[in-house]
């Protein structure tokens, strides 16, 4: 079950830029962010965690040629709170869908990620202490990869 808008994550190859941009333009403050193995930060609209925004940037934030994304093409992925790991994994693999699976570091979020059929990425944030069952499968072939792409359109 969804439960949420999450957060939207930008991709930018300017950090400090962006971070003014949020803060200054939109009034927005940087809220706490686990420690990631790349660079970024988090906005939100108060200092309690209500994050919305997630900017990133270093090489998890290029394209493939090493250029910095704009327009829609520097959104990453948008996240959704929802219940029902087990079962959301189940979905996937009944439709044939290619998913990811990551811990947020120092937290007891599960994240699973997918594509829609437009190849846009999809988090899924989960409440681990409210979930049944294993937590995510952080095994190479399954472990979320942040700016790799594993989309697959469902006729290939």
């Amino acid at each position: 079950m969804i439960t949420g808008i999450a957060h939207i994550a930008i991709k930018t190859a300017d950090l400090d830029q962006s971070v003014r941009f949020y803060r200054e333009i939109l009034n927005m403050v940087e809220v706490y962010r686990p420690p990631f193995r790349f660079p970024g930060v988090w906005m939100g609209h108060d200092g309690e965690g209500g994050d919305l925004i997630h900017l990133y940037t270093g090489k998890e934030a290029l394209d493939e040629d090493g250029g910095a994304f704009t327009g829609s093409r520097a959104i990453d992925h948008f996240a959704l709170y929802a219940k029902g790991y087990q079962g959301y994994r189940r979905r996937f693999q009944d439709a044939g869908l290619d998913w990811k699976e990551q811990l947020v570091p120092d937290t007891e979020r599960w994240q699973l990620f997918t594509y829609d059929p437009n190849g846009v990425m999809i988090e899924l944030m989960f409440d681990g202490s409210q979930e049944e069952g294993a937590g995510p499968d952080m095994s190479p072939a399954r472990a979320y990869q942040p700016g790799v792409s594993f989309y697959q359109p469902l006729n290939a």
